[in-house]
């Protein structure tokens, strides 16, 4: 079978959107699954439905990479992008073409060098880790190319800037907080250590904006399934290296100046990418709805004997208790437009609830002490301070949180804490050293001292939780509940 291209694509009779020439005018540092299903995606879907007409060149952020494989492909790749919507099973196929070609900086710098000075250049795109925006003081001008991305990204926009050409915009999708202003914050200190002048530098700050943005897509990557893979192939009539697979649901929060918007493609493409002044309330409602909704649930829901987040969403018992902890204890202490939020948890549920996607509890129980303090606590919190009494769900939830981290402890391993299923099977916690100590310390406690240990621990919570009037006597009613009539029965009992 031939590898994917224009020539074989054309061959095939496909008859959805591509386009095979444009200006450069997106540069992306990165060239993996998630960018690909995401950023590449969003620029595709623009260049069909708008005017925009521009394609992208890849950067190689690492030695090792996918360059060859992309430009053998002439930058064509098949995106399948599956789940649920309203309850409806999903599974949408598009060959992405926005990709012109990627370049390796490790072999051929100045390719880089002259993609970023193009006059058709308008926006750099990142996504280089968690570590990728860092100050890195043995990354030097000389080196080509310098050793870390913010160094890189120096360098290439003074070469812009001693070319003559126009500022960018500079849309960091790395998941830290505050991504584009760490990014700038790190270019402005190469540029002070480099020597490379007051013009330069007021270039940097009035000609070209950092974004920081929030991305939120779950992006599978590769079909794993050998025979699924091979399939495809032969439906599609071509053999495609770089097939990558994503949810259907994707949204993109950019912040910038409202004028932006409208200079950026997506709003005029109706896509679900949307230019805010400030992306932290958006971050929020990332985090105590999405990521809240699988802490909030999962511990007591695995112990309840289930195993996939999908599966819990066909359990109308775990389904409800999930609804109600959002709907009623959650998005009222959230600083954003109530229908968004409720249009945002709506799509929770059918996230939750991928065909696709066997996303099991035990690898979101992972950590879940830092997690709940993280996600779930400052829902709780503001809500007992907006309605004077204990949110229902978010309280149980903390119990099933002690009730799977201490459900019949079998032993301390040397990587976690191995405990037993209600007449089931064991499992492993994995979690920071001190909490599975923690916890292996008090395995002979009575309900009632083993609850005060854990709410008086102000490492776990910051704060000793039972200065919080009625929380103590509730998770241990809570808890005793869960261990005498199970989780799920717990759970119904909040309904």
């Amino acid at each position: 079978m031939e590898r994917l291209n224009y020539h074989v694509l054309e061959k095939t009779g496909y008859q959805g959107y591509v386009r095979r020439t444009a200006p450069v005018k997106v540069l992306q540092f990165g060239e993996g699954n998630f960018l690909r299903a995401f950023v590449d995606y969003f620029f595709d879907v623009a260049n069909e439905k708008t005017d925009w007409k521009g394609k992208g060149v890849l950067v190689q952020p690492i030695e090792q990479g996918l360059t060859d494989l992309i430009n053998e492909q002439e930058g064509l790749y098949t995106l399948y992008l599956r789940g649920s919507e309203k309850g409806e099973k999903i599974d949408r196929k598009r060959v992405i073409s926005f990709v012109d070609r990627c370049i390796d900086p490790y072999k051929n710098f100045d390719a880089v060098v002259d993609a970023v000075c193009g006059k058709d250049l308008e926006y750099i795109v990142s996504n280089t880790t968690e570590a990728g925006i860092v100050y890195d003081p043995n990354s030097t001008f000389e080196q080509c190319p310098p050793h870390s991305f913010p160094a890189k990204l120096t360098k290439l926009l003074y070469e812009r800037f001693r070319a003559g050409e126009k500022g960018v915009v500079i849309l960091s999708c790395e998941l830290i907080d505050n991504n584009g202003k760490e990014l700038e914050k790190c270019v402005l200190r190469h540029i002070e250590d480099w020597k490379l002048g007051e013009a330069f530098r007021k270039w940097i700050e009035t000609e070209n904006m950092f974004c920081s943005t929030l991305v939120d897509r779950i992006v599978p990557g590769r079909i794993r399934d050998k025979e699924e893979a091979e399939r495809l192939e032969n439906e599609n009539q071509y053999e495609d290296q770089l097939m990558d697979v994503g949810e259907c649901f994707g949204v993109w929060i950019i912040e910038g100046p409202k004028e932006l918007e409208e200079r950026l493609p997506f709003k005029k493409a109706g896509l679900n990418v949307h230019v805010v002044p400030d992306v932290t309330p958006y971050k929020k409602r990332k985090v105590r709805i999405l990521n809240g909704a699988h802490t909030g649930f999962v511990l007591g829901a695995y112990l309840s004997g289930q195993n996939i987040v999908r599966d819990c969403m066909h359990n109308e018992t775990i389904k409800g208790f999930m609804n109600k902890m959002l709907y009623d204890e959650i998005i009222p202490t959230l600083p954003l437009d109530k229908n968004d939020l409720t249009e945002f948890a709506a799509a929770v549920e059918d996230r939750f609830n991928n065909p696709f996607v066997d996303h099991e509890l035990m690898s979101i129980s992972l950590n879940s002490t830092s997690k709940w303090r993280a996600r779930n606590l400052p829902s709780f919190k503001e809500y007992i301070a907006e309605e004077k009494r204990l949110p229902v769900c978010l309280t149980m939830s903390l119990a099933a949180y002690i009730a799977f981290y201490s459900n019949e402890i079998q032993e301390r391993t040397e990587d976690g804490l191995i405990c037993r299923r209600p007449k089931g099977d064991t499992y492993k916690i994995q979690d920071d050293a001190w909490v599975l100590d923690f916890y292996y310390q008090h395995r002979t406690d009575d309900v009632p001292d083993l609850v005060h240990a854990v709410l008086t621990n102000e490492k776990m919570w910051g704060e000793d939780l039972c200065n919080v009037e009625n929380l103590e006597k509730t998770v241990v009613e809570n808890l005793i509940l869960i261990r005498n009539e199970g989780a799920e029965a717990a759970y119904a009992s909040c309904l």
